[in-house]
């Protein structure tokens, strides 16, 4: 799924000549860094209500990253840099990556079930 979400984000550059859609893939890199820095590659804080300043400046980390994924191409569109049709392919790219996350969030809970 990952890898259909990343030739998602290259066709969408590459259809339309125009490489300003992969800034978005720059925030796939980051949406993950958060579990790996402050929660020990595990996705378990996400869902706790344990606070605290790493655990809740993760949690912010990745609601930004997310919401930065979702808005650079927006703004691209706006700005008039990139066309309607990469911006949706972009969108669909975010969708499958979001799926991508969440099947891992849910088997690293499994994980911890037994």
């Amino acid at each position: 799924m990952f890898s259909s979400s990343i030739l998602l984000q290259i066709l969408a550059c590459a259809l339309y000549s125009n490489w300003w859609p992969m800034l978005s893939a720059l925030m796939y890199v980051v949406v993950p860094m958060p579990c790996m820095f402050f929660g020990g590659g595990s996705t378990q804080f996400l869902i706790s209500r344990d606070g605290g300043g790493w655990i809740d400046a993760a949690k912010f980390l990745t609601g930004a990253s997310t919401v930065g994924s979702l808005a650079i191409p927006i703004i691209l569109r706006h700005a008039g840099m990139i066309e309607t049709g990469a911006m949706l392919i972009e969108f669909t790219s975010f969708f499958i990556f979001i799926c991508t996350v969440m099947c891992f969030h849910r088997a690293s809970l499994d994980d911890y079930d037994w």
